[in-house]
């Protein structure tokens, strides 16, 4: 069955809260740790709206939100907070996603993330691998099997 024009920004959005909820509800009400970030938000929309994009691919959302962390946390512990590392963090981190081929805008906010709530090594695991591979895994079956979508085009 294919959604009406009319009707699916509206089950795009509800799609959308429904991943940003369930990741809410992980961190808030279990004792499994930090399964959001403020990035998923918008990762969530390029899921569903954007779904055929290459930004909306699981290997650009999953190694995306991964490297730009990790260059977040590093350019953190090794120059602090400052306009410079701020400006340095999400460039690198553009650049690398660039290169390497996991072009993911949302993504792009995590080393910014990193800076300013001054994170750990810790915050790779939980919430940036175990939310994307979440975010990913809904999304497969939300756009599979309720809106009837070929996600993804492809997964690596």
């Amino acid at each position: 069955m294919k959604i009406s024009k009319k009707i699916e920004p509206l089950i795009n959005g509800l799609s959308a809260a429904f991943v940003i909820s369930l990741l809410a509800l992980i961190t808030f009400e279990t004792p499994f740790g930090v399964w959001l970030v403020f990035s998923f938000g918008s990762s969530t929309l390029i899921v569903f709206v954007f779904h055929e994009s290459e930004f909306a691919q699981p290997k650009n959302i999953f190694f995306g939100h991964l490297i730009s962390i990790i260059i977040g946390i590093l350019i953190n512990q090794l120059m602090g907070i400052s306009f410079l590392s701020l400006g340095l963090s999400v460039g690198v981190c553009v650049s690398v996603m660039m290169y390497l081929k996991i072009v993911h805008p949302p993504a792009a906010a995590n080393p910014l993330i990193a800076l300013f709530a001054n994170v750990s090594y810790d915050f790779i695991l939980f919430p940036i691998m175990t939310g994307s591979i979440m975010l990913i895994v809904v999304s497969f079956f939300i756009n599979r099997f309720i809106l009837r979508r070929q996600y993804p085009k492809k997964w690596f």
